[in-house]
């Protein structure tokens, strides 16, 4: 399979999932009316609680939350309730952090994006990266509002490449060390959470990045604190980045299986954070689980979409085993969808327990690292002091990963997400 064509496989198949569902949100005007917060303080007591650091479950757990944060966490009779506290029952529940999704392309618009963070919201997302193709200033505007019911939003602004004529303007085109310099420091006096450069050839379409120019990067961003992640297919321009001293991967090595001395060069790099962007699975999906967000005429095309493509197997397949080799190594692993579907973070979950990693070590690689990784400090993990942003599911998500799904609720910074009003929105509108 061609390498565009592998590349936009799993992207390309959520971003359509996400133009049909979501089409109708971004044409709707005014934002959904929130749930209020609970006040003074609330007590939720009763569930199975998953604090995103890898550690057991808290059993019969109990977590007071006041205001937009959580103040005591720990099982029932270790934490003392207020009195006058409001108290839900959770009994039966599965509580775990909310997600972060570090890899996503959003709109430009500041309408059409608002909505789009409220519907990664419904599905328990509390921060998204925008990764490299933002050319105008509603991102940065919007990062730095706090927006009711809504997902924090980072932003890489523009990334950099070599020339991609007919392909893409958005990114900086840069050929000399003395453009690639430039462009960083425009990128940090814009204040960018991190930067994004593509090393690719677009199946010999392109030139691609040389170790020349994304070494003048890499080094321009460090020296003004800054950060970078790459896009790319093979495993030569992977160990040519890390020599570079690249930051993080937004893929992982796509064109073979890694050998031994690739592993043993990204562990002596511990601090490098591998996104691996599972491309799609190709095998036949059960696609019901969206039929709160998609209207059903248009989830039947989807469903019937849905099919065995031994070609798009192989793809997972390279690039399964590349993150199963890497994680067992015990390289950072953080989540990314590359794309702007609600839902995408669920069905890369799942990709990635497909792969080899375990339901735990996805759920931490999706809260603790993701927020580490986009440096959220108050976020990731469901602790004293930190933003009381967490989902309530219906069943356990480490006997069976999918179950992150089976959303019962989400709150973030301690109010409920309207999810009913956002499922009118999806399911009326999208027909009109």
């Amino acid at each position: 399979m061609h390498r565009q064509q592998t590349d936009a496989l799993h992207a390309g198949f959520i971003a359509g999932l996400f133009s049909i569902g979501l089409s109708a949100v971004t044409a709707c005007s005014p934002p959904v009316a929130q749930a209020p917060t609970l006040t003074p303080v609330t007590v939720f007591e009763g569930a199975r609680l998953i604090v995103g650091d890898g550690n057991p479950p808290i059993e019969n757990a109990v977590f007071i939350v006041d205001g937009a944060r959580f103040t005591q966490v720990g099982r029932t009779g270790q934490v003392q309730a207020p009195s006058g506290a409001t108290r839900v029952d959770l009994t039966g529940k599965t509580v775990m952090p909310a997600i972060i999704d570090t890899h996503t392309h959003l709109a430009q618009t500041r309408e059409a994006l608002v909505n789009q963070l409220q519907g990664k919201a419904y599905y328990g997302v509390a921060a998204v990266l925008s990764l490299g193709q933002d050319t105008d200033d509603a991102p940065f505007q919007v990062r730095n509002e706090t927006i009711p019911g809504a997902a924090r939003l980072r932003t890489a602004g523009r990334g950099i490449t070599m020339p991609e004529p007919g392909r893409t303007e958005a990114p900086y085109w840069i050929t000399t060390e003395a453009e690639a310099r430039k462009a960083v420091q425009e990128l940090a006096a814009k204040k960018v959470d991190l930067v994004k450069i593509w090393v690719d050839d677009r199946d010999r379409k392109y030139k691609k990045l040389t170790p020349d120019l994304y070494g003048a990067v890499i080094d321009e961003a460090h020296k003004n604190s800054l950060r970078v992640t790459a896009h790319i297919f093979t495993l030569e321009d992977a160990v040519g980045l890390l020599k570079a001293g690249l930051d993080a991967f937004a893929h992982g090595v796509r064109d073979k299986d890694i050998d031994e001395a690739f592993v043993a060069l990204i562990k002596a790099r511990p601090d490098v954070v591998l996104v691996p962007n599972l491309p799609d699975r190709g095998i036949a999906a059960d696609l019901s689980w969206l039929s709160g967000t998609v209207p059903a005429e248009e989830l039947k095309k989807l469903q019937d979409a849905a099919t065995d493509r031994p070609d798009a197997q192989k793809a997972f397949g390279i690039q399964a085993r590349n993150l199963a080799k890497l994680s067992a190594a015990g390289v950072r692993v953080a989540l990314g969808t590359d794309g702007s579907a609600a839902w995408s973070p669920h069905a890369e979950m799942a990709d990635m327990v497909a792969a080899g990693m375990t339901p735990a070590q996805v759920i931490v690689a999706s809260t603790r690292n993701s927020a580490e990784f986009l440096r959220l400090t108050d976020l990731g993990t469901v602790e004293a002091g930190k933003s009381a942003d967490f989902i309530v599911l219906d069943a356990n998500p480490l006997d069976d990963i999918t179950n992150t799904r089976r959303i019962a609720s989400v709150y973030l910074r301690g109010a409920a997400v309207d999810r009913a009003a956002l499922s009118a929105r999806w399911t009326t509108r999208a027909t009109q």
